[in-house]
């Protein structure tokens, strides 16, 4: 009970709940998590001249209430950038490791008065639930104001094609069926992300920029075990049974934009060790945005950031 006050006033939350709350449509699929539909036009035009804007813009794993959070980096990807739809894609607030002790500073408020500040705006934000912040799916198919709260979503892009938008929690053998041995790597995990802390405090003294140490470790293994291919294996399959042209997760903190024969796969990352956002344009087009790679290349000083924003594959 603590920490549910805790986190309320955290975030401002109180503020909230006086806001005009009802409940959404669902759709219910004949398997799979509940699918919410939702109409993609912005209440007003939310572009400002001095930002980059896009049609959507997906991010996830964000993993708030942690210490390897780079709530930094974020807000200042949400500074420069704007768009119609954000999707936070599961995973947003670390609700597991809160659990075990408290942990919050300013920079996750911000984090979250931001994802308020572009709903007021104009922006449509629509919260995918994972399963960090389970805690969280009995009030899915809320609707709070100009956000969203659901476990899945579809998203029909600038060209008509339809993706399915979820966490991807629901395709992982260890998550769903050995928890204790997902709690267990999140121990390991956790080590390496503050063994990471202080390797890339060093690296920033010799002129380096980030680098992720557990990115690295963990793609590593979970190459090793097949582990990611078979995420991804399980997902696509999902999608084409279901009629879904594509699919957008998180969940394996690895950014990435593949076809599995006619199913195009795309991951956001995460904002824990690459610091990616995944984004589409006006015309339809998707591309990941590796945000801390930018801002590497900015600190050198090497080109200004419009030339940065040009590069962008």
């Amino acid at each position: 009970m603590a920490l549910k006050h805790h986190f309320r006033d955290a975030i401002g939350w109180h503020r909230l709940a006086s806001s005009n709350v009802h409940r959404v449509v669902t759709v219910l699929p004949s398997s799979g998590p509940i699918l919410f539909c939702m109409n993609t036009e912005p209440l007003y035009p939310v572009q400002e001249s001095e930002k980059t804007h896009y049609r959507s813009i997906f991010l996830s794993d964000i993993h708030l209430g942690t210490r390897g959070c780079r709530a930094d980096l974020l807000l200042e990807f949400l500074k420069r950038h704007t768009c119609d739809e954000l999707y936070l894609v599961g995973d947003i607030i670390d609700g597991w490791r809160l659990k075990s002790g408290f942990y919050w500073p300013q920079t996750h408020t911000n984090v979250m008065r931001r994802f308020l500040t572009v709903s007021k705006r104009g922006t449509q934000v629509t919260y995918v639930t994972g399963n960090h912040d389970e805690f969280l799916r009995k009030y899915s198919d809320m609707e709070i104001g100009n956000i969203k709260l659901v476990d899945a979503a579809v998203h029909k892009t600038a060209d008509g094609r339809r993706f399915l938008v979820v966490h991807g929690d629901a395709y992982d053998v260890v998550t769903r069926y050995h928890r204790w041995v997902a709690l267990l790597g999140g121990i390991g995990y956790d080590a390496l992300l503050a063994l990471n802390t202080h390797l890339n405090h060093w690296r920033a003294k010799f002129g380096y920029g980030h680098w992720s140490l557990s990115a690295w470790v963990k793609y590593r293994v979970k190459r090793a075990v097949s582990f990611v291919s078979g995420f991804e294996d399980a997902v696509s399959h999902h999608c084409r049974q279901q009629g879904f042209d594509g699919v957008i997760c998180g969940h394996i903190h690895h950014a990435e934009i593949t076809d599995y024969d006619d199913i195009r796969y795309m991951n956001c990352g995460d904002w824990v060790e690459s610091c990616t956002a995944l984004v589409e344009d006006n015309r339809g087009t998707f591309r990941v945005i590796r945000w801390a790679d930018e801002m590497n290349i900015l600190a050198q000083g090497v080109v200004p950031l419009a030339t940065v924003q040009r590069l962008r594959a």
